[in-house]
Formats: structure tokens, sequence, C-alpha cells
């Protein structure tokens, strides 16, 4: 215990210059760290929220936005389908499954969105609280989005016009919670489901069923976009080309999509990367100069304590255990900061709201950044514990 603390003394007898490795060595393992967590948690959100989807049709634009829109929510739809040409894809021998979307809507930010059954079912989400929708203008929350609105089952609000806070409400539709689902880790603990029908019937004008009849309406509703599941992969191959070729709708398949998302990151964690390594370099270089150079500096407090007794082991372990102070500040500090960064992303680019990226996640990979803090302090501090091991009494009191 003396030479851990004699270490902290010795550590912090130059303010400047540990401050100043702390703050390298911290930003090199705060760069780390904020990399690994949104690798961790977009490939976590990609494989929770992608499973199951073979493809997304909807309207044409961009494929990427089809996904971003239709599967975790975090963009604006391209635009609106029939909702005939959709029931039509049911029909067709490689489908196994079309789960209809019909967005646009939205309470205090978390959007709502229309569908069936079959989109919680899909993600194998469970009740917590009440039932599922029986009938038009019912809802079902998500779990975090129950818990930010703090809503309850039989309370009432009224959505508003677009999938972000401020759009025009319409006053005159309410909706009821009716279930508040268990947390399940997917897109749906965020969101506020209900069925399609509430979403043209808020949209459409009152009594325009009645005037034109069901039938009539089934041409003209149309829904945001539909998410396909193959009945055999081999539908890939020919599936999204006849969409493209024979129908109105765009096709986009998330595996294709989500790879190129990921390439276009690529090149900006590269040079992230790259920051980092050159950073906890200079920091590791740092750390070196500074503890050779008070081996230099403290030769009489050196000699002292190898008169004292103190065995020349004993001063290696005093600059390792210093390097260890630092590494285990750095460590700590890093870790913080690249949680702060993780989390002020999701913040920024409201990814939180679709759980792609936050902060306060640790991944298994994570226990990397304080094992390289502590890898590149005790690396640089071994040949200065080397040198102060191998100086002899006589040579320190000459001051040699």
């Amino acid at each position: 215990m003396k030479t851990l603390t004699l270490a902290w003394t010795y550590l912090w007898s130059r303010p400047l210059a540990a401050a100043l490795n702390l703050l390298l060595l911290s930003l090199g393992l705060a760069s780390i760290t904020f990399l690994l967590l949104v690798s961790h948690q977009l490939d976590k959100a990609f494989e929770r929220d992608l499973q199951g989807i073979d493809l997304v049709v909807g309207a044409k634009g961009s494929p990427m936005q089809l996904i971003l829109s239709g599967v975790f929510h975090i963009d604006v739809p391209p635009g609106n389908v029939p909702l005939k040409a959709v029931l039509e894809l049911q029909k067709h021998p490689l489908v196994a499954q079309v789960i209809p979307l019909s967005l646009g809507d939205s309470f205090q930010g978390f959007r709502i969105v229309g569908s069936s059954h079959d989109y919680i079912t899909h993600y194998r989400a469970q009740l917590a609280q009440g039932q599922l929708w029986t009938q038009p203008m019912q809802v079902v929350l998500g779990a975090i989005a129950a818990r930010k609105l703090g809503v309850a089952v039989g309370q009432t609000f009224v959505g508003s016009h677009g999938l972000a806070a401020g759009g025009h409400a319409h006053g005159e539709n309410f909706y009821t919670v009716v279930g508040i689902l268990a947390p399940s880790g997917s897109v749906l603990d965020r969101l506020i489901l209900t069925d399609s029908a509430s979403v043209w019937q808020v949209h459409e004008e009152h009594g325009k069923a009645d005037e034109e009849g069901e039938e009539h309406l089934l041409e003209q509703r149309e829904v945001t976009l539909a998410l396909l599941r193959y009945k055999t992969p081999l539908a890939a191959m020919s599936f999204p080309r006849y969409i493209n070729s024979q129908t109105g709708m765009q096709a986009a398949a998330p595996a294709l999509e989500i790879t190129r998302l990921l390439s276009m990151l690529g090149l900006g964690t590269d040079v992230l990367r790259a920051f980092a390594g050159v950073l906890l370099l200079t920091a590791g270089l740092s750390v070196f100069i500074a503890l050779w150079s008070a081996v230099r500096e403290r030769r009489g407090d050196l000699a002292l304590l190898r008169m004292l007794g103190a065995p020349p082991i004993k001063l290696a372990a005093l600059l390792l255990l210093e390097a260890l102070w630092l590494g285990l500040l750095a460590a700590a500090l890093g870790l913080l900061a690249g949680q702060g960064m993780a989390a002020a992303l999701g913040w920024l680019l409201r990814l939180d709201n679709s759980l792609l990226v936050g902060g306060m996640a640790w991944p298994p990979t994570l226990w990397l950044v304080p094992a390289m803090a502590l890898g590149v302090s005790m690396l640089a501090a071994l040949l200065p514990a080397l040198g102060a091991y191998r100086v002899s009494v006589l040579e320190l009191l000459q001051g040699r």
C-alpha cells in the first residue's frame, strides 16, 4: 500500500506532464470505445430488426430510404403504394408473408404505425399490460414509448401529422391505449402500433366509406410499404427483379442495402481508428519520455530508498505502478468519454429512438479498452523500470 501511495504521489509531482499524458491516452481510448460501441450496437440492431425480413417493398425512390424508414423507422418513406398491389403480392407463389405498414403520423415524436397483429408476432413481442387492438383507433404502445410518454392503458391522445413532433394535430380522432408491450429489444419498443384501418380513418373524409362503399375505397387506399418473407431463399434471385420491372413499386433487399451502408461508413471508421492509433502511440511515447526523465530526476530519492533497504525490484515496481495508475485513470476517463460520445451521436441524430445507437452499453469487446490502456502504459514503463532496476547505489549517489 505504501508503494501504491508513493507511486500516486510521484505521478502527480509533475501535474502538467501527468495531465498531458492522461489526456492523450484518454482521447485515444475514448475514440476506440466509441468505435466499439457504435459497431456493436449497429450490428446488434441490424441482426435484431432485420431478422426474418427478406424484402421491403414500397414506392419508387431510394432503396436505402425504404430500409431505414420501414425497418428502423429513422427516415422518411419515399411515398405510398396502392393497398391492392400489396395484397396481390401475398398471392405470389414465392411469398410466404406480407406485413403492410402505414406511416405518416406521430405522437410527441414517437411514430404511429398502422399494421396487423402479424407485425407484433414477427418480433415475438409480448404484452405487459392490456390487450392487442380489436378495432380501429385502438393502439398498443412499445415499452419505451409508454415509459417516456407516461401513457397508461385506458388513456386517449390525438396524433399529429408528420413523423416528428410539432405537426398538425388530428383533433377529432382520438386514439385509445388498450395495451403496452413488454420490452423486446426490437424497434417495436419505440413505436405506437395500431390497425391499418386507424390510419385510413384518420386521413379519410368523415363518412366517405358510407358514401362510396368499402370496395371502392379498397381501390383507392394506400399503405406506405410492406415487409416480405420468402417461402424459399431462391426467391431472392428473381422476385426483386419482378417487383422492380413488372409493378409500379420498388423492392429493396435489406442484406444488400445494409452491406452498402456499412461500406459507406467504413471509410469514416477507418479514419477514426487510425486517429485513435496515432493518439495511443503518441501517448505511449509521451509516457515513456516522462518516466525515463523521472528516473534521472529522482536519483536522490532512488538512492535514499536503496539505502533504506529497498531492493532493486521495488524501484522498478514503483515506476510500473506509476504507469499503472495512469493506465487505470485513462481507462476510466476513456470509457466515460466514449460512452458519452455514443450517447451524443444517438441524441443528435435521434438514432436512440430506433434503438440503433446510444450510450450505457457494455459489449464484451469493450474490455479491450482497459486492457489497451494498461498495455500501453506498462509497455512504455518497461525500459524506465529496467533502468531503475539496474542502476547501482554508487551510481545513484554519484549522480551519474
